[in-house]
């Protein structure tokens, strides 16, 4: 069956589900020692999600694969990348959850992890978290070659130059007036650089060609920005049942968002912008994209 037969809806369902199986199965068991350190940090990556990251790694995963590659080699790469992106992105709420940084109570419906646990154990998680990602990326089977591609790729999305750097970014922001470029910069790094990453790992995995490779960096770069601006949009228009985490946090911490630089008219033809640069950038990749273009929509979609 051609992966557009398949209704998006029920390939983003098979898909959640098959990320929830995989990190139940990477993630140590909750009654090995240090159990409680266990407990939290399978707390943190198992609750409630949207998984757009790994949506992101699987739909790339298809666009990229080559004629005569290993079906079941990619499909075990995917889902350690998956795997992978998930863990990585569940660390960075967990501290950015906690009191030294934006000392929230409520994440994805459910208490956030210090509220749970305690702080230090939701520090340590998150500790614990970020090596088991690079651990599975180094247990990928495909050539070595595309492993320490995909490793570099992960460890600069996440470090100083991409999420962290973002972070640290956003925190010395609070109460200024960033000018649009500014505020971009921010949410490329902040945001957008783990999306980004989480499209090139699906296309390292899938042994991509180099034509292929540049439509996926082009289309990671607008999802990855889109992906902000929805945030940003539904910060304000949203409420906290519906958003599962506190509605409204990001005016009330004075922080720069699009819709404080742009307003929400503003943000939104962005909005619009970026997503027809997405679908731009992955049309030469033929049917194979189809995914790519509907996890676009979907992220758009979200402020409706």
């Amino acid at each position: 069956m051609s992966a557009d037969a398949i209704p998006f809806e029920q390939w983003l369902r098979t898909t959640v589900e098959r990320t929830v199986s995989v990190l139940d199965e990477f993630l140590p068991v909750d009654d090995e020692v240090p159990a409680r350190l266990h407990q939290a940090m399978r707390y943190a990556v198992l609750g409630p999600g949207k998984r757009v990251r790994a949506a992101l790694v699987y739909a790339a995963g298809e666009a990229g694969l080559q004629p005569g590659a290993s079906a079941t080699a990619q499909k075990l790469g995917l889902d350690h990348a998956a795997a992978a992106v998930e863990i990585i992105h569940a660390y960075s709420l967990a501290h950015d959850d906690l009191p030294c940084m934006d000392n929230d109570d409520l994440r994805r419906g459910r208490p956030t992890l210090h509220r749970q646990f305690d702080e230090a154990t939701a520090m340590l998680a998150g500790d614990a978290l970020q090596p088991l990602a690079f651990d599975l990326l180094a247990q990928m089977p495909i050539a070595p070659a595309l492993t320490v591609q995909a490793v570099q790729l992960l460890a600069r999305s996440s470090g100083s130059l991409g999420m962290a750097g973002g972070q640290a970014i956003d925190c010395g922001s609070v109460g200024q007036v960033l000018l649009p470029d500014e505020l971009q910069q921010m949410h490329r790094m902040k945001t957008g650089a783990m999306l980004e990453a989480s499209v090139l790992l699906g296309g390292i995995v899938a042994g991509a060609g180099s034509a292929c490779r540049e439509g996926l960096e082009a289309y990671a770069a607008a999802v990855g920005l889109a992906f902000q601006v929805v945030d940003d949009i539904l910060d304000v228009t949203s409420d906290t049942a519906t958003l599962g985490k506190t509605a409204g946090k990001d005016a009330a911490s004075d922080k720069p968002t699009y819709v404080s630089v742009m307003g929400l008219d503003g943000s939104r033809a962005l909005l619009a912008s970026l997503r027809e640069q997405a679908h731009e950038a992955v049309r030469p990749l033929g049917p194979a994209a189809c995914r790519l273009g509907e996890v676009a929509d979907f992220i758009v979609g979200r402020d409706r």
